[in-house]
């Protein structure tokens, strides 16, 4: 009987930097609609208004802020551009989301924080690590 070897059988073999790659590109891709929905779809006043209902502190500073690095983050995490700073203000962001609107609506979704939670730890994931090989980051690190 043949066993698989991961270390010696290619489509096996670990590849964090791919990892790393479809990570930071999913959970951009996330932040950036929802800084692109804050902006345009909503709008800041419209978000500003949402704000004051959930009870988010200061909320005409709050939201344009919280669109800016939902939007802006979002699209240096797809580029891995500034990855780390960028997904450690996201982490950020959304770690103040859960404990402010979503945690009082238990785990589970629509409101609760299941899903905020998978981006806070994403964030977090992508602040520790970086944005892998495939990223404007490591592209900047070899110049």
């Amino acid at each position: 009987m043949t066993t698989l070897n991961p270390d010696t059988t290619p489509a096996l073999r670990p590849r964090p930097n791919l990892g790393l790659t479809v990570l930071r590109v999913s959970t951009g891709a996330i932040f950036l609609m929802h800084g692109i929905q804050k902006f345009f779809t909503y709008t800041l006043p419209g978000t500003t208004g949402a704000f004051t209902q959930m009870g988010v502190p200061l909320p005409s500073v709050s939201a344009p802020l919280v669109a800016a690095v939902e939007l802006i983050g979002g699209l240096a995490l797809i580029l891995g551009l500034g990855t780390r700073i960028a997904a450690a203000l996201l982490a950020v962001n959304i770690l103040v989301a859960i404990l402010i609107v979503h945690l009082k609506a238990g785990f589970f979704s629509p409101n609760g924080f299941e899903f905020p939670l998978a981006l806070l730890a994403a964030s977090v994931a992508l602040a520790l690590s970086g944005g892998g090989a495939a990223s404007v980051d490591r592209i900047l690190r070899r110049r």
